[in-house]
């Protein structure tokens, strides 16, 4: 019986490594030929994704989203604040994206990353035009008083596809989200009931007991690239950076086209091409929804 050569897999390996660091888009392509990534995923296949709700236990809403090794930390925050006279009935959601330097090596110490204000844009855009949250709900006490949510985004491991975590980790925390119960203080202002003064018997309660946001038409997106005549689903950070050309494609939870992201590339998105684009974002939002019933649903348990 023969003995394996150790020596010699490990020279073919190095080897392959070489060409992969020296000639990374005849690399891909030589998968894409055959119709695999180097992940061994077929082109179409989105990577495991992971949700947990409850995160932050600070937060009123928390998630913790992983897509691949791309994670986000999703973390909500209620204030109570004076509507503006043009919408006396509504509350607001202000969203903010962060890329802090452990997230990747291309982002520097003191230096914000180009994309975070971009994907912050995006994401409320998104929210915003999806209806996911009827704003009538924040409201507390007309013209006087509604319920500002402050959303912060956190990127822990930025590897590709960043919009598509960072929209799971939204809605999954506000599907977590549950708002407080606040009160009239003796000076006539809403304040919050902190958790050791819940079960106390509140003099002029507005809302007696927690209770969470009726969500609807939930957003999902799903990144893709597009590649002479090939479309690779959820790309790596590596697959963006050698193949230029992206598009995101947002479904709601009735495939209801909310929006599509095309930032320049080489690649013209004909419409057969933007066509087998949704075709993949409908099975994507198939599979996204199941992830978060089954957190809820995980959540209702514990």
């Amino acid at each position: 019986m023969g003995v394996p050569d150790a020596s010699g897999d490990l020279s073919s390996e190095m080897e392959v490594d070489a060409f992969r660091r020296l000639f990374p888009l005849r690399y891909f392509e030589r998968h894409l030929s055959e119709s695999i990534r180097p992940d061994a995923r077929p082109l179409g296949r989105a990577r495991d994704t992971t949700l947990a709700l409850g995160a932050v236990a600070s937060a009123h809403g928390s998630a913790l989203a992983k897509i691949g090794s791309t994670t986000m930390l999703a973390a909500i925050k209620m204030e109570v604040m004076t509507p503006s006279t043009d919408s006396p009935d509504e509350g607001c959601i202000a969203i903010d994206f962060h890329m802090p330097p452990i997230c990747s090596p291309i982002v520097r110490p003191g230096r914000p990353a180009e994309v975070a204000p971009v994907i912050s844009k995006q994401l409320s855009d998104t929210i915003s035009s999806s209806s996911m949250i009827n704003l009538k709900e924040l409201s507390l006490v007309s013209g006087k008083a509604a319920w500002m949510a402050y959303l912060d985004i956190y990127c822990l491991d930025a590897d590709g596809a960043l919009l598509d975590a960072a929209l799971l980790s939204a809605v999954a925390a506000f599907s977590h989200l549950q708002i407080p119960i606040v009160s009239l203080n003796d000076d006539g202002k809403i304040v919050l009931v902190s958790e050791e003064d819940e079960g106390a018997k509140l003099e002029e309660p507005v809302n007696k007991e927690k209770r969470k946001l009726t969500l609807s038409s939930i957003p999902f997106s799903l990144t893709c690239i597009l590649h002479k005549n090939y479309i690779l689903a959820d790309p790596t950070a590596e697959e963006e950076s050698i193949m230029e050309t992206l598009v995101t494609v947002v479904l709601d939870s009735s495939a209801r086209l909310v929006s599509f992201y095309k930032p320049g590339g080489s690649v013209l998105a004909y419409t057969s091409t933007v066509q087998d684009c949704v075709a993949l974002t409908r099975q994507r939002v198939k599979e996204l929804q199941e992830i978060l019933d089954e957190a809820i649903s995980g959540m209702e348990i514990d």
